[in-house]
């Protein structure tokens, strides 16, 4: 799906929700069974539930990788199962020598017919290189991540001399990680095939974010069930394209866990999708 397919679709449907199918086997409801089967009847009855409300489904990786094949057998019947008419992202979080990342490429957009891949940028160009090489599909490079651990590295000031302690303001002040690593990805591909992850709970740094790329798409999780607020991500995030692809999994997915547990996550993502159309021009 290209850019402008994807700005259609979430105009056309007047949302910008992406679901994520981040199935844990000990949360799903008792009625269904742990097994392989189990598992494709619940991601499929939260397809059929949600697919009015949402662009997009975002299938994370690992709860599936843990199961080892019969893990990867359920990704392939889940992907299969989204309508083509929406964005199909692996959150696989994969980085690696350019070799390697060759073959995670490979792996996500023609052994499995993915989207959109994100991606650790830690191991530079040459390890993102062999995705941005694909017509039509999207590298979405984690950016500013919401969890305790950003603090380690992304925020990290990058000083223009290690003597100058003081932050200076303007375009020649001291940066973050962070926005370093924005600013060269960025210069590597465009905004018809890069994305960046920015959690949602990192509003403060959003508009910052907007000044640096305020263009390309950014993918942000942790709205709903982690705190983030969908009102603060529209207002320094959103962009005339919309730009935008919020995504919530646990808020949706495990709105309920009993038997009604489709008809919840309708309601759920229902929901996101009434409150993103009042907000979009």
């Amino acid at each position: 799906m290209n850019r402008k397919q994807l700005v259609e679709t979430i105009r056309d449907k007047r949302s910008f929700l992406c679901v994520g199918l981040d199935t844990d086997v000990n949360k799903m409801p008792a009625h269904l069974s742990k097994d392989k089967n189990g598992i494709i009847e619940f991601n499929k009855a939260l397809i059929d539930a949600t697919k009015d409300h949402c662009v997009g489904y975002k299938i994370n990786t690992a709860f599936y990788e843990s199961m080892g094949v019969k893990g990867w057998e359920i990704i392939e019947e889940t992907l299969h199962y989204i309508p083509s008419s929406h964005f199909k992202i692996a959150d696989a979080k994969r980085g690696d020598i350019g070799n390697t990342s060759a073959q995670y490429a490979k792996t996500f957009f023609e052994t499995f017919p993915f989207d959109a891949v994100t991606v650790a940028p830690y191991m530079g160009e040459d390890s993102i290189r062999p995705f941005l090489e694909y017509e039509n599909k999207w590298t979405i490079v984690l950016g500013l991540t919401s969890n305790a651990g950003s603090n380690d590295f992304q925020r990290l000031i990058v000083q223009k001399n290690a003597d100058e302690l003081s932050l200076v303001q303007g375009p020649n002040r001291n940066k973050a990680v962070y926005e370093k690593v924005i600013e060269k990805i960025a210069s590597w591909g465009t905004t018809e095939n890069l994305m960046f992850v920015i959690g949602a709970t990192q509003t403060a740094d959003l508009e910052n974010v907007r000044s640096i790329i305020p263009e390309h798409f950014l993918l942000v999780p942790g709205v709903g069930a982690q705190g983030g607020s969908l009102e603060d991500v529209v207002k320094y995030g959103m962009n005339e394209d919309v730009g935008l692809l919020i995504n919530a999994s646990r808020a949706v997915i495990y709105a309920s866990v009993k038997k009604d547990f489709a008809e919840a996550a309708a309601f759920a993502a229902r929901d996101y999708q009434q409150e993103m159309q009042a907000f979009m021009k």
